[in-house]
C-alpha cells in the first residue's frame, strides 16, 4: 500500500493538509503527518493545533512513495527553511518519485528548479515565483509532480493523489463516499 508523508510546520494551511490526509487514509494508504519542527504539536495558519504522527528525522524516507507539502503562510516559509526537506525533494525528483504541493508550497519546488520543464500551478499571488513551462489551473499533474491552486481544490488534489498512488477506481469510490460527484 502507498506510504505518504504530509509535512506540517507552524502556519501551514490546515484544510490543505488534513483533507489530503483524510482522503488518503479513507483509501487505505499509510499517511504520516510529519513535523519539520522539534516537537509534534504544530499550530496551523488559523491557530488550530494538531499533533503530527512523527518528527522529520524519525521517518525512513526510502519507504515513502510521495512527499506532500500543504501551503499556507508562514507554513510555506517554515517548510522552505527545512534544508533536509529540500534535499529530499530534490532526491525524489531525481528518482522520478511523486511530489505534490498546494497553494504557496509549489513555490518551494520552483525555487529548487524542478518545475522548469513542467506545467504547474499555485496560489495566484505566488505566480511570479513560479518558474515553470506553463502556469495555471486547479490541480495540475505533469510527470511525477502534482500541484494545486489552493484550498478550494484540496478535495480534487486528494482524489488525484489516490488516482496516482492507488488507482482511479478507488479514487472514484472515495469521491462517491464523500459526495464529491
Amino acid at each position: 500500500m502507498a506510504k505518504i508523508c504530509v509535512f506540517t510546520a507552524d502556519g501551514f494551511e490546515e484544510i490543505e493538509g488534513l483533507t489530503v490526509v483524510d482522503l488518503l487514509r479513507r483509501a487505505g494508504a499509510e499517511v504520516l503527518m510529519v513535523s519539520v519542527k522539534e516537537g509534534l504539536t504544530v499550530k496551523g495558519a488559523h491557530n488550530i493545533e494538531l499533533k503530527a504522527d512523527a518528527l522529520f528525522d524519525e521517518v525512513c524516507y526510502e519507504d515513502v512513495d510521495i512527499l506532500v507539502l500543504p501551503g499556507g503562510m508562514p507554513g510555506t516559509t517554515n517548510l522552505s527553511e527545512c534544508g533536509t526537506l529540500k534535499d529530499h525533494i530534490i532526491k525524489y525528483n531525481e528518482q522520478g518519485k511523486w511530489l505534490a504541493a498546494i497553494c504557496a508550497a509549489p513555490s518551494i519546488f520552483s525555487s529548487l528548479g524542478i518545475l522548469k520543464d513542467k506545467k504547474a500551478t499555485s496560489f495566484p499571488s505566488f505566480a511570479d515565483k513560479m518558474d515553470c513551462k506553463e502556469y495555471g489551473g486547479g490541480v495540475v499533474r505533469d510527470g511525477n509532480i502534482i500541484t494545486g491552486k489552493g484550498l478550494g481544490v484540496a478535495l480534487e488534489l486528494g482524489l488525484e493523489l489516490i488516482s496516482c498512488l492507488i488507482d482511479e477506481e478507488t479514487s472514484g469510490k472515495i469521491a462517491d463516499q464523500i459526495q464529491y460527484n
